[in-house]
């Protein structure tokens, strides 16, 4: 009888362990840690706050520590171009994950309006819908 329980016992400890050890996909370049679309964000300052100000600061001052260095969006003179952000929004630059599976058009252009006429910037052209068509990544129904 014990023979019985300890063999059922390492059988069943062995599938357990079997189990949790398989290889799950992640995207580590990404955002899409979240599953759909972005909820639903009125304008560019509450997509700031809610996706953009925890790497990049309410200041828009950006950080730097733990290995990390997040680039400040307050008077970046590359933002001079509104299609310079969205191309980053939409498709990640260097450590910055990629959100055109989480944002919307809508929402990348309200964001990328939002950075470019506060923190000390004050662009005056604006980033239209139509400006991003073409910077949208094709993604896979997965990575969407």
């Amino acid at each position: 009888m014990r023979k019985f329980l300890l063999l059922t016992s390492l059988v069943v400890t062995a599938g357990l362990v079997t189990t949790s050890l398989t290889p799950v996909v992640g995207h580590a370049d990404s955002a899409s840690a979240v599953d759909g679309k972005m909820q639903a964000l009125p304008d560019g300052e509450a997509v700031y706050h809610h996706v953009c100000q925890s790497c990049h600061m309410p200041d828009g001052k950006g950080a730097v520590g733990a290995g990390a260095r997040f680039p400040a969006l307050a008077g970046n003179p590359k933002l001079q171009s509104a299609d310079y952000p969205a191309y980053v929004v939409l498709n990640g630059h260097g450590g910055m994950p990629w959100f055109s599976g989480l944002l919307n058009d809508q929402q990348v252009v309200n964001v990328v309006n939002y950075i470019r006429t506060h923190f000390g910037n004050h662009y005056t052209d604006t980033l239209k819908l139509e400006d991003i068509s073409g910077m949208r990544p094709q993604l896979s129904a997965e990575e969407e």
